[in-house]
Formats: C-alpha cells, structure tokens, sequence
C-alpha cells in the first residue's frame, strides 16, 4: 500500500472487510496480532479471534497502545458489518434542518441558513425536519461529523433548546429568583 500520510509509516496495515464496506488502520509496530481460526470452519458460527498482544507491557506507550488498538479493532469489525449510527434531534422553535443539493442545511434562527458538506463516507438523512440521522462506517467519523453540527446550537440548560446527539438529556437550571 502506497500512501503519503504519515500515519501510515513504519507500520503494519490492518485491513477489515465486511459486507458494507472495507476499512484500514494503521497498527504500530510493536503491536502483535495473533490471528486464530476456528476448527471447524465448515459451520456458520466459526468466528475468528484477533489476540492483540505488546512487545513489552512495562513501556507505558505500549501498554497505552496496547487497549485502544484492540477498541479500534472492534470498531472496525462493528463498522464494516453493522456500521454505525448519530441520531440529532433539534429542540427549539424554528429549528430545522433540510438537505438541498447533497448539503446539510440547517435553520437554526440565524439570518442566513447554514449549509454543511457532508463528508466522504458519510450518508446523511432528514426523515423529519426535526430529525438528522448519520450513518456511516467509521465511528469517529459519525460523531465528528456530529459533534460539529451540534456546535451550532449546543444545548442550554434554561430553556432546554438546541441541538441534541441521540438520547443525549441535561439538567434543566432555574432561572433567577427574587
């Protein structure tokens, strides 16, 4: 694999292929994969086991890399085989959002509405207009991409308004007293 980004220099590429995509990730080197395969691969169930081990667990960066390469891992076989989902609810009125030539629009009580690019990999939809649901392969991606349309509106906690990530709830304050 050729490649410029320097994410991918002196280290192993994983390749994980499912039936809604394909992803890579980078592993570094002093990662170790021990791929195990099923005895019996005739039935439908024979699964392979992944065993991510270090060079030397007493480094801290090893240990460090040693769990969030396996919760990467996870989330590329969860993506590429169920793949993953953001759901945004705006609250507040005449919030709303819409999709106008391939764009994210949203209508948000600002003078103009604001059009958001939706990035490779991504599919956006507007079931209702009150409704934005994000699909996509790789969870970062998907609350990325999330977590920057909420920037527009970020709930606050006196009128209960703005936008919210799936069942995401804040506690509501009282306003001034007497």
């Amino acid at each position: 694999m050729h490649t410029t980004d320097s994410r991918f220099f002196d280290k192993t590429t994983l390749r994980v292929t499912g039936p809604m995509g394909q992803r890579t990730m980078a592993i570094e080197p002093f990662v170790k994969l021990d791929f195990v395969e099923p005895k019996d691969k005739a039935s439908a169930e024979a699964e392979c086991h992944v065993t991510v081990s270090v060079a030397d667990s007493e480094v801290k960066k090893q240990r460090q890399m040693w769990g969030t390469t396996r919760a990467l891992i996870n989330n590329c076989v969860v993506g590429v085989t169920e793949g993953f989902s953001a759901t945004l609810r705006f609250v507040g009125v005449g919030y709303r959002a819409g999709m106008e030539n391939g764009n994210l629009v949203l209508r948000l009580g600002y003078s103009e509405p604001i059009s958001m690019i939706i990035p490779e990999g991504l599919t956006v939809s507007v079931p209702i207009p009150t409704r934005v649901l994000i699909r996509g392969l790789d969870l970062q991606q998907v609350k990325l991409f999330a977590a920057k349309v909420r920037e527009w509106k970020k709930p606050e906690p006196y009128n209960q308004k703005g936008i919210f990530i799936n069942d995401e709830t804040i506690r509501k304050k009282d306003g001034k007293k007497k």
